[in-house]
C-alpha cells in the first residue's frame, strides 16, 4: 500500500516507524507544519516537541490501510498503536521541494 505514496511522504512514515526522530524532522520543509486536531507545530523545534510528547517519543506505529491523492494533498487512513492513541486517523500530507510542508492529522 504505500508504495502509492510520493517519496517524502514514505520517508515520513518509515521514520515515523523506526522511531528515527532525526530522519522525520528531516522529511519535512524548514518551515514545515505538523496539525494534531487543530494545535498547530511549526518547525523543527516545535515538531520534535510534540514528537517526543506525542507520536515518535511514544512508540508510533502507523498500518496504512488507504491511500487517496486530490490535487497536491495525499491523504492515508492508518491504524495508529503504540503507547499513545491507537486508533485509526487520516493523515494528509503536503509536499513542497521534496519534503512534506504539511501534516494534517484527523479522525
Amino acid at each position: 500500500m504505500t508504495d502509492s505514496l510520493p517519496g517524502p511522504v514514505a520517508r515520513l512514515l518509515a521514520a515515523a516507524t523506526s522511531h528515527d526522530t532525526d530522519a522525520f524532522l528531516a522529511a519535512f520543509t524548514p518551515d514545515g507544519v505538523v496539525d494534531d486536531w487543530g494545535r498547530e507545530f511549526t518547525g523543527s523545534d516545535a515538531i520534535r516537541g510534540w514528537s517526543d510528547a506525542e507520536f515518535i517519543g511514544v512508540e508510533v506505529t502507523l498500518d496504512v490501510d488507504e491511500v487517496t491523492q486530490e490535487g497536491d494533498e495525499t491523504t492515508i487512513l492508518a491504524q495508529v498503536g503504540g503507547r499513545g492513541f491507537n486508533g485509526p486517523s487520516h493523515f494528509a500530507f503536503v509536499v513542497r521541494d521534496d519534503r512534506v510542508a504539511r501534516m494534517r492529522i484527523r479522525a
